[in-house]
């Protein structure tokens, strides 16, 4: 019994990879409206019988696939920092890492779901508790990356700017190659959180 069921588990496990992958590819380039069930499962490879035996609804595939792609993001991030040095000199290289969350196929897919979700409340009800928990994991990872106590007075403030900048900066190359302005602003931005730190 258990050599039948290992492999079935191991092929449940990569079909539901697969929809989820599919599901940020097809959200960030056709958009809500676009990201079908069925297109999702044709990306696949699978049924879209097989795609709602693991997620009964859109809604369930295609935030399930933003949370699974941005705890993704995070691990890799978190294995790029490890290597950098303790105290000041990594902020810089942090909020450039930071960045990455709001840059690529994942935050294209997550701002579609959320323009999506402006203006249809049911999906907005999906959206809202979604957007709350990845925005508590972002500042949490900020804060373990920066190295930083948020205890002091300012700096939690600051951490949240960090990634508010990150978001808008990430929008700002949504539509056009930004990388020399978003340089000169992460450099700025870096040294402000330095002096911040080195205050306290």
């Amino acid at each position: 019994m258990t050599t039948v069921r290992q492999p079935q588990q191991a092929r449940s496990r990569t079909t539901r990879r697969g929809l989820l992958d599919a599901a940020v590819s097809c959200l960030s380039e056709r958009g809500w409206t676009g990201a079908t069930v069925s297109v999702i499962a044709e990306r696949a490879g699978v049924s879209r019988g097989a795609a709602q035996h693991h997620f009964p609804t859109r809604e369930d595939l295609v935030t399930a696939a933003v949370i699974h792609l941005g705890e993704e993001q995070v691990r890799h991030l978190r294995a790029r920092a490890a290597d950098l040095p303790p105290g000041p000199p990594r902020i810089e290289p942090v909020v450039d890492l930071l960045l990455e969350l709001y840059t690529g196929p994942t935050f294209r897919a997550a701002l579609h779901l959320w323009v999506a979700a402006s203006t249809d409340e049911s999906l907005r009800a999906v959206v809202l508790p979604l957007q709350a928990r990845v925005g508590r994991e972002a500042h949490r990872v900020a804060v373990e990356l920066l190295g930083i106590d948020e205890s002091h007075p300012g700096v939690r403030e600051l951490v949240q700017a960090t990634l508010d900048l990150a978001r808008g900066l990430g929008l700002a190359n949504l539509l056009a190659d930004d990388t020399p302005r978003r340089r000169q602003i992460i450099s700025r931005w870096s040294q402000v959180l330095r002096e911040s730190v080195a205050a306290h």
